[in-house]
């Protein structure tokens, strides 16, 4: 299975240069605890991304309400292709302990595999459901 059989695709994007409330709202719009950040909506190239936790915990937690999202957001992001295998999904998900990963063709973003996805996918295949409970132990240990 790859990545582009399992993406939400198009994700909605943020520029660094936006307001956390901009972002924030943006989450809650979509249902989303996650988003892109981009270098410009033009070119959507993956700068990084933005996450519920990265703006309560790095930011509003520190008394910076006036921050931008490029002030909080993760920039250190690994990202896969949309041909990638599922199994290579899985890796980065226990290596980085992270439960969204990033969709890139030509620096361009352009899905977001989540766990959910592959718990869905995974409930008409038993091993990659077998794959993702011992990813999910992985991903769940704190850091």
């Amino acid at each position: 299975m790859r990545a582009r059989e399992l993406m939400t695709e198009n994700p909605s994007c943020v520029t660094p240069d936006k307001s956390l409330q901009d972002a924030a709202r943006m989450m809650r719009d979509e249902d989303v605890g996650i988003v892109p950040v981009v270098e410009d909506m033009d070119s959507k190239r993956l700068r990084g991304v933005v996450t519920d936790r990265d703006i309560t915990v790095r930011c509003v937690a520190e008394g910076k309400h006036d921050a931008t999202v490029g002030d909080c957001m993760t920039s250190d992001v690994r990202s896969v292709k949309p041909d990638s295998d599922v199994d290579e999904i899985i890796k980065i998900m226990q290596e980085d302990r992270i439960r969204r990963v990033m969709v890139v063709d030509n620096d361009k973003i352009v899905g977001v595999v989540a766990q959910a996805d592959l718990a869905r996918a995974a409930e008409r295949d038993k091993d990659l459901e077998k794959k993702m409970d011992r990813a999910l132990e992985s991903i769940s240990q704190p850091a």
